[in-house]
């Protein structure tokens, strides 16, 4: 008979597969959302403030430093910005009319408020967006 031989011994081992296939399936989780995130949002410098917009449900109205107007990725003339916002966004009875406004730095405060104007004649909620710190 053979004393203490028999002991199971523990294996002192660390075996990575599972962790690497973990990682693996969240940094393609990341890669795959990240690229839906603002897919209609043209490049802008943004002021800095507190908060974060949405901007993936909602008509998004840019304004660049060079004064002109996009919706979405469409580029318009400001003079017929009323009548293509009012083309895209549901009746006035639809709760879910809201306009994102981006204005880049350094675009003057009348251009801004000229869309905001718009928004409040058509009762469209109005939501600036900001480069959060």
């Amino acid at each position: 008979m053979k004393l203490g031989k028999t002991r199971n011994k523990v294996s002192t081992e660390f075996n990575m597969s599972s962790m690497t296939d973990i990682v693996f399936l969240l940094l393609i989780f990341f890669m795959i959302t990240s690229t839906m995130v603002t897919t209609n949002a043209l490049d802008l410098v943004l002021p800095k403030a507190k908060g974060k917009t949405d901007s993936n449900k909602n008509v998004t109205v840019n304004i660049t430093k060079e004064l002109q107007f996009f919706i979405d990725k469409d580029a318009i003339d400001e003079t017929q910005l009323e009548a293509q916002l009012l083309a895209i966004l549901p009746p006035v009875d639809n709760d879910g009319r809201a306009l994102i406004l981006r204005a880049e730095q350094g675009v003057p405060i009348e251009k801004a408020v000229y869309v905001m104007d718009i928004a409040n004649r058509n009762k469209i909620k109005i939501v600036l967006a900001v480069d959060p710190k």
